[in-house]
């Protein structure tokens, strides 16, 4: 393979160099520093310094934080030095949870609606991508938006794909609630056929003739969606590597520098193909973004031999700083799996559940390893949470355990947890479904789901995050928006005064605390001394922008362990960094980049 000369193989070609000649010993006495940046307006997360205007790395972490004349005398002659320009510089965010492996390796092949609002614009970039699109292949929307936040306030019909792509598959899957398909997508997988698969708890729609909708419909799984998305043709391992290239460029873009991955449905762990994929990126130094990994069981009454068989073979916290394996979950036991439509009537998980559950839980307290559980709502925890407290007095509950989402969970419940020494990750799910959550539980029950200031009060780690891709957008901006405004996707407002978040607050759950979810507390998540070198350079002041604007933010400057992995506009000729073109030359990507 030839390999492009990034920043990362300049650095270490020219370090041996300097090494073996007087010139790069008199450099290395010098004391000079990887990369200086001067002028800025520095939100460091640290509370001895909360403000600064430079910063200094050296080898991967912060080693000078202060003014301008603190760092001057560690730029040296090979010193990458950047003037800020005056901008908001914050620590590099971390989504506390997502599926940023899988999302990575598809994201060439979907057309995104994460921006847009309208259900007009949506239409007509399946037109376009029809139009670009080779026949047999699919056009998908694969989540990352609501319908409330489209002027029209509704989803498309079948009838309206087929009119845009009459000639080519369309599948729209939209969160867990919905998947919509078009006649030739229907027609592809063979649902008005005689013995096509069916799904425990989703339904494939059937009009009165006995002929498929086009609609599934989780009643309450999702599997059906899970099955249906996943049989849809894939991307070559090329481009799946490239795809993935693509992604994290996006994301880094946005200031994401750090993700915890909860793994999800299709993805067979340790060797699936986005297992394979991120794990060569990490080989040839091309993850520009840190990555902690869970395992994800994917056959209901297989768990507990994936897990005896997975903890024999792995221990959790192998790797290093850009790719580790933490623990178990999201999923544990899919007997136990509550799912979060909240246009519909509340799921029970499945009768027996605890007895499954605890025998799960207890290999994994045996094995030492963490855990972190999709819990959705209060009733789920009045079930689990005495099996956690019951493996707790006998295997043990290994430190760095958590629970995601929590978005009904009482007071009583939330003190459970951090009785039992947990942490809660918080993510935006509700933003994108709080009409639908108005319409079945009534205002007041909205106005503390989540209970944002209860969970702080209570003192346990707590992280920001997202559920992107196929529930949400990937879009930190959109969940810190949602934090510190309670503005839902459709421009509701979700929330009083007293569930409110301060920009501070909402900031330090998306960096110093999500770092905690992967065992990295105290090495990121503040731009200081000893952490890791990870920032962004916003291109507006995310401290003064309007509750509108917050969602619009993005980053100028993202830099990882001190090297600079993304940079646009005043900023784009620091990153020496090459990103290949997107392939294949169809994918929505090409269309939509302009």
């Amino acid at each position: 393979m030839t390999h492009t000369l990034d920043r990362r193989h300049f650095l270490a070609s020219t370090s041996a160099l300097i090494a073996a000649t007087s010139a790069g010993t008199a450099y290395a006495q010098t004391g000079g520093a990887d990369l200086v940046l001067l002028n800025g307006r520095i939100t460091t997360m640290d509370p001895s310094r909360p403000e600064a205007t430079a910063l200094a790395a050296q080898d991967g972490v912060f080693t000078a934080v202060g003014s301008d004349d603190d760092v001057q005398s560690l730029i040296g002659p090979f010193t990458q030095v950047i003037d800020a320009h005056g901008q908001r510089i914050i620590p590099g965010l971390n989504d506390s949870h997502t599926h940023a492996i899988r999302g990575a390796v598809n994201y060439n092949l979907e057309v995104r609606w994460d921006g847009i609002d309208s259900l007009e614009e949506g239409l007509h970039l399946i037109r376009q991508q029809a139009e670009r699109t080779p026949k047999g292949q699919f056009i998908r929307v694969a989540g990352g938006f609501s319908e409330f936040q489209f002027k029209e306030k509704r989803l498309p019909t079948v009838a309206e794909l087929d009119a845009v792509a009459p000639d080519h598959p369309v599948l729209i899957h939209h969160l867990y609630k919905l998947t919509l398909l078009n006649t030739k997508a229907v027609d592809w997988y063979g649902y008005n056929k005689p013995g096509h698969p069916e799904y425990p708890g989703g339904i494939i729609e059937k009009d009165a003739g006995g002929s498929a909708t086009g609609r599934l419909l989780a009643a309450p799984s999702g599997l059906v969606m899970y099955k249906t998305l996943a049989a849809a043709p894939k991307l070559s391992i090329r481009d799946q590597i490239n795809s993935s290239l693509q992604y994290f460029d996006v994301i880094n873009g946005l200031g994401i520098t750090s993700v915890s991955d909860a793994g999800g449905g299709g993805m067979e762990f340790p060797d699936a193909d986005p297992y394979k994929v991120i794990r060569w990126l990490h080989r040839e130094g091309l993850l520009t973004t840190r990555i902690g990994y869970h395992s994800f069981p994917q056959h209901k009454g297989e768990e507990l031999s994936d897990y005896q068989r997975w903890t024999a073979a792995t221990k959790a916290g192998d790797g290093d700083d850009l790719l580790k394996f933490v623990g178990a979950g999201e999923n544990l036991a899919w007997a136990s799996y509550d799912y979060e439509i909240f246009a519909d009537a509340r799921p029970d998980i499945d009768k027996g559940a605890e007895e499954y559950q605890h025998q799960v839980m207890t290999v994994l307290g045996e094995s030492g390893w963490p855990f972190r559980q999709h819990i959705t709502y209060e009733e789920t925890g009045d079930r689990l949470l005495p099996v956690y407290e019951d493996v707790a007095k006998g295997a043990g509950l290994t430190p760095g355990w958590f629970v995601d989402h929590v978005e009904t969970f009482s007071q009583k419940n939330l003190e459970r947890i951090a009785a039992l020494g947990g942490g809660i990750a918080l993510q935006n799910r509700l933003q994108f479904q709080a009409e639908d959550f108005v319409a079945n539980y009534g205002t007041e029950a909205l106005r503390q789901t989540p209970n944002f200031r209860a969970i702080l009060d209570l003192g346990v780690p707590v992280g920001g995050g997202t559920d992107a891709t196929r529930v949400t957008s990937f879009n930190p901006w959109y969940s810190i928006q949602w934090m510190t405004s309670g503005l839902s996707r459709g421009g509701m407002r979700m929330y009083d005064d007293a569930n409110l978040l301060t920009r501070e607050e909402a900031l330090r759950l998306w960096t110093v605390g999500s770092a905690w979810f992967t065992g990295d507390e105290g090495r990121k998540g503040m731009i200081t001394e000893g952490q890791l070198a990870d920032f962004a350079v916003l291109d507006r002041d995310y401290f003064t922008v309007t509750d509108a604007e917050i969602a619009k933010l993005t980053s100028e400057l993202t830099v990882l362990g001190g090297e600079v992995v993304y940079g646009a506009g005043k900023f784009a000729r620091e990153d020496l960094r090459h990103i290949p073109a997107v392939s294949p030359d169809w994918s929505p990507v090409i269309l939509q980049q302009g």
